[in-house]
């Protein structure tokens, strides 16, 4: 038997539960893992409240997460890791819990902590996706809205590594920051249009919209060309004639992870950790996301 948050309903923070549940099994080709961390994306959050039921309706009792960072403890039959090994990656079936299931571990550098290497899963892949689908080119000048956020951060941090000039749009709080990973911070909101245009009088090629702040169609109009820009945040895209991409299993990049690790590891990839809560506050780390009274990525520590 081991812990894991469950929930049996949709609602706020206080639905979840801290539960005994039987450990998982490992089948051919997976990995357990003694869970060292696991990270709190806002899609956890979106599927508890029940905004996300409409695609994708939750299979009660629900046990949540999906980014985790542990020791492998079992191995199935095939598994391209060991017992011993540390490694991180998207839990199957939750990871909210003291014990998690991995098809895919990917190797946990040994200068890379367990709360960042599970921080880095969804919204270092989806940075790396969103760069990979947008063709973005040494060279070119890359907008990228929602520079403060985690998806944005490693955004730009990717893209700077990558010779792409970088303009980021960002609040007030956040533009010293950026500027320091390299990027041309403006401020958003209203007039942020011709804020862009005075940091990038050569142009815009491509915009990587990472905010849903209803940016797409002064983004289409600043490239010339709505297919050069991409939004992950913004369910109005097909109406602006832009790509969404939603993470799915045909939009996934499988390199990405093995590469953030590295990066990481160097020393050349940082991603701010907000707050850390012992697993069985989980609905706390919830509603402190929600009330805004925490900045950087939200990890669990069971």
């Amino acid at each position: 038997m081991s812990n894991a948050i469950t929930y049996s309903s949709y609602g706020g923070p206080d639905v979840l539960t801290l539960t005994e549940v039987d450990a998982p099994e490992p089948g051919p080709g997976q990995v357990r893992i003694s869970v060292r961390a696991a990270s709190v994306n806002p899609i956890d959050l979106k599927i508890r409240s029940g905004r996300m039921a409409g695609a994708r309706p939750a299979q009660f009792p629900v046990r949540p997460g999906l980014d985790v960072a542990g020791v492998v403890d079992q191995a199935g039959e095939g598994a391209t890791a060991s017992v011993g090994d540390e490694v991180f990656g998207v839990a199957l079936g939750g990871g909210y819990s003291e014990y998690a299931l991995l098809r895919q571990p990917v190797p946990k550098p040994t200068g890379v902590s367990f709360e960042t290497a599970a921080a880095l899963v969804t919204v270092g892949e989806t940075a790396y996706r969103g760069l990979h689908q947008l063709g973005v080119a040494a060279g070119e000048t890359l907008l990228i809205h929602g520079g403060g956020g985690s998806v944005g951060t490693i955004a730009v941090q990717l893209a700077v590594a990558r010779g792409i000039a970088v303009v980021a749009t960002a609040g007030e709080h956040d533009l010293e920051r950026l500027t320091a990973l390299g990027a041309t911070a403006v401020r958003y909101g209203e007039g942020w249009v011709e804020r862009v245009r005075t940091a990038a009088p050569q142009g815009v090629d491509r915009v990587f919209d990472t905010s849903g702040a209803g940016v797409l169609a002064d983004s289409a109009a600043l490239t010339g060309d709505a297919a050069r820009v991409i939004t992950i945040a913004d369910m109005t895209a097909a109406q602006h004639g832009v790509r969404f991409s939603s993470g799915g299993p045909a939009d996934r990049v499988e390199q990405a992870l093995p590469e953030l690790a590295a990066l990481a590891a160097a020393g050349r990839l940082d991603l701010p950790i907000g707050a850390g809560y012992p697993l069985a506050e989980a609905a706390r780390a919830h509603a402190d996301i929600e009330a805004r009274r925490v900045r950087g990525k939200v990890i669990l520590l069971p």
